[in-house]
């Protein structure tokens, strides 16, 4: 049988390289460590979890990644078995051993009969062949390897440092205060004329929002992200506003071209939000990528008219990173369109956080083994947390302001009939179950002798 070979060691890769070996797939493992280190790893063990040991929340009935972690063990994930057989208390939260997690994992690849493991770097992206490749590097994917993708790519579709700006749920901005607006009513190729989200601030409140932007407490960046350099064009919000207290003013809350429909007169100052998402629910926040911590964000953004009650699908942040633009770069099968032997997994794709990654991989293996038969896998339904991210990361997702992202309920579809707020997360969940479990008989997803309960020995 073809083999299929896979990069990187981390929660992607392991999971892509177990669940195509117990379909019966050859699998080669490459990892590159300890022959060549990394600035944020400390051993050479798979999956290792190299910050937090949570996978946070594992209540599928009101958390998007607990609905992720629910998804997984139904299509019998490695990386949530190795996790409940290490879990820690840790509340409605799913925290782990990190070395027995990470020993367990290596253990079980290590033993598995159907993959070969090679400790060396791969540092350039296969030519076309027989055999298919799944790269699941992570966020610190080997600058050779980077090179490589670039060139297929293109050059400004692989990202090195992430700048992220928060993103609001829709439905959680106050639009008695907040008004939809371009700028001097711009249509654009693709607009209305009323394309953002404007929240108005007069001068006092404008002045004591840089005020508290001057005086909050920030992340500390990691040794090994200290000498990558801010870019002039992204520099976090609170960097801006200690420059003087009309830089913002006149940056990325210039109010120009914008009458406030309460007042019929140009704000003082103003913060945008533009759509982030094909399905409409999710506004990311114009020019406001931070180092502020998420406390501090959470205080001071609620301070915005039109922000005091906003909940947020992700905070911002700046951080060393390597992702690709997915929407432009990856099919709906995680394979890369210009290498299409190639399927990326992971970080890398844009999925943001343990599980997200793991996640990637699982589906990365399924397309790959389908392809190795002859078939064709439809993908997951959107409605599922894994058909949701997958979605976002190959083309739902806005390609011009891309960013990696955390599953959360802002991707999934809209309900079709009205619901009550209080009752719209257990819906969407009862939902995601539901087309999963059609989409796993519908598409044999499990194959014929694999245990949905991960019977491992």
């Amino acid at each position: 049988m073809r083999c299929v070979h896979v990069v990187g060691g981390g929660l992607a890769g392991s999971e892509a390289a177990f669940q195509l070996a117990r379909r019966g797939v050859p699998v080669v493992l490459h990892e590159m460590r300890p022959v060549r280190s990394t600035e944020a790893h400390r051993t050479d063990r798979f999956a290792e979890l190299v910050c937090s040991n949570s996978f946070r929340s594992d209540d599928a009935s009101t958390s998007a990644v607990g609905l992720l972690h629910a998804e997984m063990r139904q299509l019998g994930s490695l990386v949530m078995w190795a996790a409940d057989r290490h879990r820690l208390p840790a509340g409605a939260a799913l925290a782990v051993d990190r070395d027995g997690f990470a020993e367990t994992v290596t253990r079980t690849l290590a033993r598995h009969p159907r993959i070969e493991i090679r400790r060396e770097p791969v540092d350039a992206l296969p030519p076309p062949g027989e055999d298919l490749w799944i790269i699941a590097t992570g966020p610190l994917t080997s600058p050779p390897l980077a090179h490589a993708i670039r060139q297929v790519t293109g050059e400004d579709q692989l990202a090195f440092f992430d700048a992220i700006a928060p993103i609001v749920y829709r439905d959680s901005i106050d639009f008695s205060v907040a008004w939809m607006q371009s700028r001097w009513n711009k249509t654009g190729p693709a607009g209305s004329g009323t394309d953002y989200i404007n929240c108005p601030l007069d001068r006092a409140q404008y002045e004591a929002f840089v005020a508290a932007l001057r005086a909050a407490d920030t992340v500390s960046f990691h040794d090994w992200e200290k000498d990558t350099p801010f870019f002039e064009g992204c520099l976090p919000i609170e960097v801006m506003a200690a420059r003087g207290v009309d830089t913002l003013r006149f940056g990325p809350m210039k109010p120009v071209g914008l009458v406030d429909p309460r007042t019929g007169r140009r704000p003082w100052a103003v913060v945008q939000l533009r759509q982030d998402n094909a399905l409409g629910t999710l506004w990311n926040m114009v020019g406001f990528q931070t180092k502020l911590r998420h406390a501090e964000q959470l205080r001071i953004f609620r301070t915005i008219p039109g922000l005091e009650r906003a909940e947020f699908a992700r905070l911002g942040g700046i951080h060393r990173n390597t992702f690709v633009n997915g929407p432009r770069v990856l099919d709906r099968e995680l394979r890369l369109k210009g290498a299409p032997q190639v399927r990326l997994a992971g970080q890398i794709t844009g999925v943001e956080g343990y599980v997200e990654s793991a996640a990637c991989g699982l589906l990365a293996a399924l397309f790959a083994f389908a392809e190795l038969r002859g078939r064709r896998l439809a993908p997951p339904p959107r409605e599922t947390a894994h058909g949701a991210l997958l979605a976002h990361v190959t083309g739902d997702a806005t390609a011009d302001t891309f960013q990696p992202m955390n599953v959360n309920f802002g991707l999934f579809p809209p309900l079709a009939a009205e619901v009550p707020r209080a009752a719209r997360k257990r819906v969407l969940v009862e939902r995601a179950l539901a087309a999963l479990a059609r989409w796993i008989a519908d598409e044999e997803v499990l194959a014929p002798g694999l245990d949905p309960a991960m019977t491992i020995g």
